[in-house]
């Protein structure tokens, strides 16, 4: 339940951290590390996360309204009820399992 909004946080490392239900709106998170993060139900709208690290992070209920994950890696990260309205997933979608995998490459 942090209050994070608006923070600048870019490169952090913040490995398994627990950000559930935080607030995390307009947050820098550039490069940063939240592998294995808890980020259920946190507060994600707007937040700058190209090419942070979430492997195996819980974005369960989070809201990730108009976020940008260009160059993140999602591997293995939980999206279930995840909000991706206007959201920038990059080469990612939710699966049918609720988790991130890599888009299908069409030609």
């Amino acid at each position: 339940g942090a209050n994070l909004g608006g923070a600048d946080l870019a490169g952090a490392a913040r490995t398994g951290a627990n950000l559930g239900r935080a607030n995390l709106t307009r947050a820098n998170l550039t490069r940063a590390d939240l592998t294995r993060a808890n980020l259920t139900r946190a507060d994600l709208y707007g937040a700058d996360l190209t090419g942070a690290n979430l492997t195996g992070a819980d974005l369960t209920g989070a809201d990730l309204t108009r976020v940008d994950l260009t160059r993140a890696d999602l591997t293995g990260a939980d999206l279930t009820r995840a909000n991706l309205t206007r959201a920038n997933l990059g080469v990612w979608e939710r699966g049918p399992d609720g988790y991130a995998r890599r888009k299908a490459v069409t030609s």
